[in-house]
């Protein structure tokens, strides 16, 4: 029978938790590195494996974001602010999902997920509109579209209900419809369709550390509703902002944890946002006044929303 060595994650996918994972890998001369956690502990298992050309097995606890089936790692600094992204050639050799186990994980879990898996659909709609490459550098095809409609379908028919039955530790229909979607739909749906100004928001709030204790699907909603203000898509607008309001995911700056809205503090989000590669994904020439702007738009919004919700 072969040794099983078991190592705990230490919080951050940063470039030294991937190297001491390789390195312990290389020491007990692994032939294969298992992921088991959230998206961090999951891309830290990935990016592990690729450097060290082991086979990775991935089996998610939790549905908070489309890290089980994506060949991307975010690598974060030692503070939590992107730093990079690892593309690998391949996939996960494996994933494996209980879907019990992830129906008895906490709400905010999951729907940290259908925040970051609604922007699918807009990201790779934004692609297409502007002949932008998708994530593994080719274009956005008819079924990559698909596979991003379907996801926000999915979400919008299924979502509200998976999370009442979460609440109950119920494994549904809805709950199970609601895992493929924020896993295998959004994982396939981004690296095919592409992303675009919804991740480079969550890239550029990342850098505010009063952000830091929300999930990357939460700060990606935000980018959600950003994008489409950009856009102004009022009817989508109309249809995913109530639903953002009932899933609990964050639709103003201070959900976000941010106070202070003064255009000198924000100053270091908006021109992250504007020097991420995938803004130009938009339609817009993004400036980092155009992006104060409209965060303060989306919040307003967002705002007048809770207030009738």
């Amino acid at each position: 029978m072969s040794e099983v060595s078991f190592e705990i994650f230490e919080g951050e996918c940063s470039r030294r938790e991937i190297e001491r994972i390789r390195s312990i890998a290389e020491d007990k001369g692994a032939d294969v590195i298992l992921g088991v956690g959230g998206g961090k502990a999951i891309d830290t298992a990935k990016a592990a494996a690729f450097m060290q050309s082991v086979p990775v097995v991935i089996c998610p606890t939790i549905a908070s974001s489309d890290a089980p089936c994506s060949a991307v790692s975010v690598v974060y600094s030692e503070a939590g602010a992107v730093e990079d992204v690892i593309f690998m050639p391949t996939n996960p050799d494996l994933i494996v999902v209980d879907s019990g186990v992830i129906a008895k994980s906490p709400r905010r879990m999951t729907a940290a997920g259908m925040g970051d898996a609604m922007a699918t659909f807009f990201e790779a709609r934004a692609c297409i509109e502007t002949g932008s490459k998708n994530c593994v550098g080719g274009g956005v095809t008819t079924l990559a579209e698909g596979i991003a409609r379907l996801c926000y379908e999915t979400l919008m028919s299924d979502g509200l209900a998976a999370l009442e039955d979460i609440d109950q530790g119920i494994c549904s229909e809805h709950v199970e419809k609601v895992i493929e979607a924020n896993t295998l739909l959004s994982g396939l749906g981004f690296e095919s369709g592409g992303l675009s100004c919804a991740h480079a928001v969550h890239n550029g709030l990342t850098v505010l550390e009063e952000t830091h204790h929300m999930q990357h699907g939460e700060k990606v909603n935000f980018g959600t509703l950003v994008q489409l203000v950009i856009e102004k898509d009022r009817e989508h607008l109309d249809k995913v902002l109530p639903w953002m309001v009932k899933a609990g995911l964050p639709v103003t700056l201070e959900q976000l944890g941010i106070t202070d809205t003064s255009k000198e503090h924000l100053q270091q989000v908006t021109e992250a946002v504007c020097e991420d590669a995938m803004i130009s994904h938009m339609k817009i020439k993004a400036d980092p006044n155009l992006i104060y702007d409209t965060f303060l738009e989306a919040d307003a919004i967002g705002r007048a929303a809770l207030e009738t919700k």
